[in-house]
């Protein structure tokens, strides 16, 4: 199986369990690693038989930035079952960080695998 991937997808949103977070957009990112089998549009180099990277992320884009999640854990799920649900994909992959969220820490967050490969 092939791996299509979406590296470091930067969503504002408002996340977290704090009353400061709640007021606030904070950036997160996506690292998405999605299976799926390109030899079919790969031999008909057609981007209609793809699994589109770019729709996917703007499907995130669009449910992400309308969000209002206190725990990462329920937006990674959340995110997860619509790429499975949504696109023809068997399994997904996906971490999720917070960026700046611990002192001394570049990002924390979760990381997270759906379905079978």
């Amino acid at each position: 199986m092939d791996i299509v991937f979406i590296e470091d997808l930067r969503i504002d949103a408002i996340i977290g369990i704090y009353d400061w977070e709640r007021r606030v957009r904070q950036t997160l990112s996506f690292d998405i690693e999605m299976a799926f089998d390109n030899t079919v549009p790969a031999a008909a180099d057609d981007i209609a038989l793809t699994l589109n990277y770019k729709d996917v992320s703007k499907r995130l884009i669009d449910y992400v930035s309308t969000s209002s999640f206190g725990l990462v854990e329920t937006l990674a799920e959340r995110c997860a079952a619509i790429i499975r649900e949504e696109f023809p994909v068997s399994w997904v992959r996906l971490k999720l960080s917070k960026p700046g969220a611990v002192r001394g820490a570049k990002a924390v967050g979760v990381r997270i695998e759906r379905g079978r490969l």
